[in-house]
């Protein structure tokens, strides 16, 4: 049987005359594009340009929503009310689906970024929230998650499909949570490594260890930091790993 996972890179994130990751020549290497819409970074002007690179290679796209921190790369926790945090992830899907219809092709995910994605990774109202939102703008969206967080676990309880995501350029803790950004190795950019542990995170999943128990989490979808200074080589070594381990790339919405 053919094995099959999802290899993903979040990218737009320049914003006005400051350009940040090289989107064009990573596209060729991946099967999904979690897109900024606004909040964290990207503009309209950016918006336009990586739905319409997305969509001219093939690469299906998915709104990454985020809290609105511009200065901070939304990689600083904010204290929303849940009812702020359901409508600015609502008006984020609608900023990026304007530009999805004006190219003819479909928003097919919805995946939260930084500091709001480990939120709503352990915080039952922040994911409740999220997948309300995406709810209440369309149900045929896929949730995207940290493999064996709340808000995979909510948005499937209320009836949303959704995925378990690793990251190859991460490093993890015990518990399979994100190591934090400001320890040291917690971000991973040789190339070699990030490519072996994409195929360790393909083939046996994520282990987390909460108290006595152990659980094994089988990883639906790789993601690659595309702000990481080695992504485009990153990109390339992890789809050829894949590829020659028998794996068959696939965006969600093929699976």
């Amino acid at each position: 049987m053919v094995m099959k996972i999802d290899l993903n890179c979040d990218m737009g994130e320049s914003f006005g005359v400051y350009t940040l990751g090289q989107d064009e020549l990573i596209l060729p290497y991946i099967t999904s594009a979690n897109i900024a819409c606004g909040f964290h970074a990207g503009d309209p002007q950016v918006m336009a340009r990586t739905v319409h690179l997305a969509a001219q290679a093939g690469v299906a796209i998915g709104a990454h929503v985020s809290y609105p921190d511009l200065v901070g790369f939304g990689r600083r926790d904010m204290n929303l009310s849940v009812d702020e945090l359901e409508s600015a992830v609502l008006y984020q899907l609608g900023a990026l689906a304007a530009f999805t219809k004006s190219e003819g092709v479909e928003l097919v995910h919805v995946k939260p970024h930084g500091a709001l994605y480990n939120r709503a990774a352990v915080d039952e109202q922040y994911a409740a929230a999220i997948a309300r939102a995406v709810s209440r703008f369309s149900r045929s969206l896929i949730l995207v998650g940290l493999a064996g967080s709340k808000l995979v676990e909510i948005g499937r309880s209320q009836g949303l499909v959704t995925v378990n995501e690793g990251f190859p350029d991460r490093a993890y803790l015990p518990n399979g949570q994100l190591m934090p950004r400001n320890q040291d190795r917690a971000v991973l950019s040789d190339p070699q490594k990030v490519s072996d542990n994409a195929l360790a995170l393909a083939l046996h999943g994520i282990e987390a260890r909460i108290n006595e128990k152990v659980d094994h989490i089988t990883i639906d979808t790789l993601c690659l930091h595309g702000d990481n200074h080695s992504a485009v080589e990153n990109a390339r070594q992890v789809r050829q790993k894949l590829l020659d381990n028998g794996f068959s790339l696939a965006s969600l919405v093929k699976n």
